[in-house]
């Protein structure tokens, strides 16, 4: 269904000698020229999303299939490979449904799908045991997953996430979630160039729906204290001499060192909350931005200096959530990454589940860096936990999944979809063997003294509201 078009192409290089007789139109399909992380030159297939005329020379913005998009980038005619030029196909057209800001999409069943059943655990027991000779029972006592079909429409962007057992349908509550029907090509195309936020300078990675007029701008300057956009380095220096702001509004909950997290409510400090949601659209793909902010918890961690508390990084959480989501987005900023902060928040999150006597997951789909983070904070939680076991009298010592759930405030899908990951569960002799080998072990002992950050329990002042006895929020 798809014509090629065949063009002769010089021998020194492969740019086509009549690139520019065949008009390159949005929905064509090519190879384009980019670098891979050794600097190398490759010619990934991309679509063309966009083009533009500058004064000599037309630009293409391309999306590299089956990259990320964040790699999204304008290129020049001579970084694509005219020889392989595939033109759009030609569709019947559909009706689509607009949805509009603020807006809350229908609620669909949820796919809740296991990487393995998990019906062969219930009520069964399982002996865990490595190469140093300790053993544990591990008597499950779990809920079985079924597979489901639901109605609403997944893609490719929204399953990659979601493999080994961990749900993949997209939560539809009006919360920062996927919603890819409703994605057009001007949210596909980044349009803020440049964000300078603080000491900082940040390329972002996808779109965000700040004003239009501020688009075009080669850099947005944020007040790195309220987060307000300014369209010039001189608002903005003239901005921080009325603000007063030198940490997030909202309480501070924690603090041990220079480390500091603010509980920001959606509802008393609007602004701010819009704001955040706004620089944290430029780096996460899957969240459709909504401007209702009141049902929303923000929790924004900083660290601290001479010059006041600066922004590393945040998650959000619905003040009630009937599916014991904990954590709404998750968001390291791109320069705090790397370095432990991801799994700082996560730890956070899941000790606020604690004080509320509660167990928690994320909402999915996860994005490719959060679904990473997740992995490795529960595979080192739970392996933490099954490796301090001691024996009892002699006897090997039992836990269950529902304990594990309940010290960690882990929900119990999330605790043996981490198990199934680690493909530590294995079948021998008519019972469930949960192994640790060698490998295993020496592996979470050597992550365990890179993870420096840790939270620190004695350090959180925090009360949870019962938000279900208030009339408004």
């Amino acid at each position: 269904g798809t014509s090629h078009s065949e063009l002769p192409v010089s021998k020194k290089s492969r740019k086509p000698l009549s690139i520019y007789l065949v008009d390159v139109v949005e929905g064509c399909r090519l190879p384009v020229l980019r670098k891979n992380q050794e600097n190398e030159d490759e010619w990934p297939l991309a679509e063309i999303l966009s083009v533009k005329e500058i004064p000599g020379r037309k630009l293409y913005y391309v999306h590299y299939i089956d990259f990320n998009k964040r790699l999204d980038e304008w290129v020049t005619p001579d970084r694509l490979d005219m020889k392989k030029l595939q033109f759009p196909k030609k569709e019947a057209k559909t009706p689509t449904k607009n949805g509009l800001p603020g807006s809350r999409p229908s609620s669909p069943e949820r796919e809740v799908v296991s990487a393995h059943s998990t019906a062969g655990y219930s009520s069964q027991t399982l002996t865990c045991c490595n190469s140093k000779l300790r053993f544990v029972n591990i008597i499950l006592s779990v809920i079985m997953w079924r597979k489901r079909k639901a109605n609403c429409g997944g893609t490719d962007e929204d399953s990659q996430d979601s493999s080994d057992g961990i749900p993949s349908a997209p939560r539809m509550t009006g919360s920062l979630v996927s919603d890819r029907s409703h994605d057009d090509i001007v949210t596909r195309m980044k349009n803020i160039d440049c964000i300078e936020l603080g000491r900082h300078r940040l390329k972002p990675w996808y779109f965000s729906p700040y004003p239009q007029e501020l688009t075009t701008l080669p850099v947005l300057y944020l007040c790195e204290f309220c987060l307000k956009y300014l369209k010039s380095l001189k608002c903005l220096q003239r901005h921080l001499t009325k603000c007063n702001l030198r940490h997030p509004p909202g309480n501070e909950i924690y603090r041990k060192g220079t480390i500091s997290f603010f509980e920001i409510d959606g509802r008393k400090n609007k602004t701010y909350s819009q704001n955040l949601c706004l620089l944290a659209k430029c780096f996460l793909d899957h969240k459709t931005l909504y401007y209702d902010t009141d049902p929303f918890l923000f929790y924004v961690m900083t660290e601290y200096d001479s010059k006041g508390f600066h922004i590393v990084g945040y998650f959000s959480k619905e003040k009630e959530s009937t599916e014991d989501y904990n954590v709404a987005c998750i968001l390291t900023l791109p320069p705090y990454q790397r370095r432990g902060y991801g799994k700082l928040l996560i730890e956070f999150s899941y000790e606020l589940s604690k004080v509320e006597g509660k167990t928690g997951t994320p909402e999915k789909p996860l994005s490719d860096l959060g679904l990473l983070s997740y992995r490795s904070y529960w595979s080192q939680t739970i392996l933490e936990i099954l490796m301090d076991l001691k024996p009892d009298n002699g006897e090997r010592p039992q836990i269950t999944i529902n304990e594990i759930s309940e010290i960690t405030s882990v929900k119990k899908e999330d605790v043996i979809s981490t198990l199934q990951y680690l493909n530590l569960i294995n079948y021998y002799k008519g019972q469930y063997i949960l192994t640790l080998s060698e490998d295993i072990v020496d592996g979470h002992e050597r992550a365990m003294q890179k993870r420096h950050l840790r939270i620190d329990p004695k350090c959180l002042h925090f009360t949870p509201k019962d938000w279900s006895k208030r009339g408004k929020w």
